[in-house]
This record gives C-alpha cells, structure tokens and sequence, in this order.
C-alpha cells in the first residue's frame, strides 16, 4: 500500500487518531483508551473518548512549548517534527510526567497520567516542568536491531 492510499484509508477508519501514537506503537507506554486498528499491514491507534483526546492534544502542546528551546525547535509550534523529534517530545515527556506524578508506576499510562495531571492543583499549566523537560532531553530511542520486550 502506499502512502498517499494509507492515509486516505487511516482517515476514513480512523476518525479519532491517538494523540500519543507513536509511544503506544513503540510499546514506550500503555493507555487504557486506545483501539489498535489494523490498516492493511500496518497498526494504528484511535482514541475512544474524544473528551480525553483533546486533553491529550493539550498536554502535547504544552510538551512542545515547554521543551521547544531544551531542544532547539525553531519551527512553528504546531509544525511537523521528524519522527525521532516526536518520539523525543512525546515519550520522553510522558516518562518525565510519570517521574513527576507516579515514580512507583510499571509504565507510563497515558490516561491516568493526563487525568491526574489536569486533577492536580496548576492542572496542565502547573506541572513540574523542569522535571518533565529534563526526562524529554535524556530520552534515547533504542538502537536499531533492538526489540523492546
């Protein structure tokens, strides 16, 4: 399939994409919410509430606004980055929001993540940042060859 059919396919199946795809396929983190959905031979994810989505799309600006100069984005905000970018930006900051909020969690789930961070005192905007920020540059993908267990 290429990748202009795929595209077109994902649209029309998946109406409401994960906003935090790229970490659930990458097995980086879990989320109670997302429905795999098989599109050909390939996987994508879709949200099941669109309320939670949009609190997902909140927290993943705020991860790109907060980490924009740690890692030296001089694009627009809302602009696409490269894949490894994105990967850095979103799993790196969901692992720094579970260092922040939950340390003693297996793994970063995404849900219980985001609502305990809108539920805390600050919600989204009073997040410990710096924290959040640091984990987001420590982030390494795994090296080719490697599979995540």
């Amino acid at each position: 399939m290429d990748e202009t059919a795929f595209r077109a396919a994902r649209g029309e199946i998946n109406r409401l994409p994960c906003i935090f795809e790229k970490p659930l396929l990458a097995r980086d983190a879990v989320c109670s919410l997302a429905l795999n959905q098989a599109i050909a031979e390939r996987v994508t994810v879709a949200c099941s509430s669109p309320v939670a989505r949009a609190h997902c799309a909140a927290l993943l600006g705020l991860l790109r606004e907060n980490a924009g100069f740690a890692l030296k984005l001089r694009a627009h905000p809302l602009a696409l980055l490269p894949h490894a970018q994105a990967m850095k930006i979103q799993s790196g900051g969901l692992r720094g929001l579970m260092q922040a909020l939950d340390p003693d969690a297996p793994s970063a789930d995404v849900q219980r993540l985001v609502r305990t961070a809108i539920e805390r005192p600050g919600g989204l905007e009073g997040l410990p940042w710096p924290t959040i920020v640091r984990a987001i540059g420590q982030w390494q993908g795994r090296r080719r060859g490697t599979v995540k267990p």
